[in-house]
């Protein structure tokens, strides 16, 4: 009998996998809605030639007592990874909405590749595909690019992809080869103190070639007095997140829910009206959205505020297509509590400028790959510290600008929804694709049952920011007063 290959799995890559727990599965969860329907058969042909081309889906992640490894699944059937499935009823947008839930409540099978592909025949005129990864092959960044390996613009090409194999190693045996390349310039920077001013992305692109990299850096940089000390203490020392409905014990039902794209250009142009960035401007909506959902449901908010973890892109460029995960994570305090929606808008951009300069990212990317080949407990009681200090979690994932094409069918629509750890009860996920922005919203059902009722409102916090910037006269907006308010 053929014996299973076995690989081990990367520090950061066992701590997403060990925080699997059946009130927060570490799935991230995708829908992809087409005009047209799709054939079984033409969907698992475009998966056996590209997406079984990163030969990690075709591994079990398995844990025993000596760590966690990635073993070749010898018994690897398509067909338990395929799955087709119907819409009971009107086959709409609420109804796809539920079968997501279901699923995103729903754990992988532990025995077999932990990723499941679910094609609904009808749904809106068209078909849907809905997509389930286990966070521990990969963050979204690197899903995105494998979701485009198995795309393109043309639908008779989206049919006729070439077999693709590709090496997707990520983050495991590949790290001691990377370890010396990047670890050596960072070592040299940091004995020079004209390197001290280099932009966190920078920094971020050399940690991020090596886990182990990071959590050495960490402990270097340290002894050469810099100001990592200073920033683990706020993490130690950071006070539990406002007591809001968003928190509290959690149950095993999940609840899904996505707005109606927004166009992408019209966001750009009232960020550059109003002298801030698309991610400043799609951050205060989300503050006002979740403010408008707190009051009306009778919580007193003004001058609260509430913390989101937002996930850092740490991955080099030109590893997109690379497995694993390599991003940090900062704490962004959303100002809730402030009522208008210019002075909430500026307020925003003056948190997210202040903490270009953070080492979050990296400590947590340390401190993951740390705990990861640690023991489980201790990786519990750190899971556990940082979740009780946020309510949600928040990502923001670059998609393709123009359409796309799958198993010859376009894809009309892209919406995706990031896991939660630990105790945090809501995740809200923002992606382009094709000109427009979608938000989703996936949140514990009985923190949040009507989780439609928070994404409804973005459109809301949209037109009435929209509607200030045509208002005022152009240059005549000082953000200065309002974000110092």
């Amino acid at each position: 009998m053929a014996q299973a290959r076995r690989e081990r799995i990367s520090g950061v890559d066992t701590a997403w996998l060990r925080m699997d727990n059946p009130t927060n599965l570490m799935m991230i969860v995708g829908v992809m809605i087409f005009e047209g329907r799709l054939e079984l058969a033409k969907v698992k042909r475009t998966i056996e030639r590209r997406f079984l081309g990163f030969h990690r889906f075709r591994q079990r992640a398995v844990q025993d007592p000596s760590g966690a490894w990635w073993e070749d699944d010898l018994n690897f059937d398509i067909d338990s990874h395929v799955h087709r499935t119907a819409l009971p009823g009107r086959a709409d947008k609420e109804e796809l909405e539920a079968l997501v839930s279901d699923l995103a409540s729903t754990p992988l099978d532990s025995t077999k590749p932990l990723w499941q592909f679910h094609l609904v025949d009808q749904c809106d005129g068209g078909s849907a595909l809905i997509m389930r990864i286990h966070h521990c092959y990969a963050d979204g960044i690197a899903l995105v690019q494998v979701m485009l390996s198995m795309t393109h613009e043309s639908a008779a090409a989206s049919l006729s992809l070439p077999r693709e194999e590709i090496d997707a190693a990520g983050g495991s045996a590949a790290d001691a080869d990377i370890f010396g390349q990047f670890l050596r310039p960072l070592a040299g920077a940091i004995e020079g103190v004209q390197h001290f001013g280099r932009s966190l992305f920078e920094q971020g692109r050399e940690l991020a070639a090596n886990p182990q990299a990071a959590s050495d850096a960490l402990e270097e940089v340290t002894r050469k007095g810099m100001d990592f000390a200073g920033e683990i203490a706020k993490l130690a020392l950071m006070e539990r997140d406002a007591p809001t409905r968003l928190k509290g014990a959690l149950g095993v039902r999940k609840r899904v829910a996505w707005a109606e794209p927004f166009p992408l250009d019209e966001v750009k142009e009232m960020g550059r009206a109003l002298g801030c960035s698309i991610n400043d401007v799609l951050l205060a909506m989300a503050a006002g959205a979740l403010r408008a959902y707190l009051e009306d449901n009778g919580e007193a908010v003004d001058g609260i505020e509430i913390r989101a973890i937002v996930p850092v892109n740490l991955r080099p460029a030109g590893e997109g297509r690379q497995l694993g995960n390599r991003f940090g994570l900062v704490f962004v305090e959303l100002p809730v509590g402030v009522d208008h929606p210019l002075e909430r808008l500026f307020e925003v951009k003056r948190r997210m400028h202040a903490l270009k300069g953070s080492y979050q990212p990296v400590i947590a990317l340390g401190l993951l790959h740390t705990v990861g080949y640690g023991p489980k407990v201790l990786q519990e009681q750190v899971t556990a510290l940082l979740s009780q200090n946020a309510s949600l979690v928040m990502t923001n994932v670059p998609g393709p600008l123009h359409p796309l094409h799958f198993a010859g069918r376009r894809i009309r629509e892209l919406d995706f929804w990031v896991p939660q750890s630990g105790g945090i009860g809501m995740g809200l996920s923002i992606l382009s694709y094709d000109g427009k922005i979608q938000f989703g919203v996936i949140a514990d059902a009985g923190l949040v049952p009507d989780p439609k009722s928070v994404v409804s409102r973005f459109h809301d916090e949209f037109d009435r920011l929209m509607w200030i910037t045509l208002m005022s006269p152009w240059g005549e907006i000082d953000p200065e007063p309002l974000g110092t308010a």
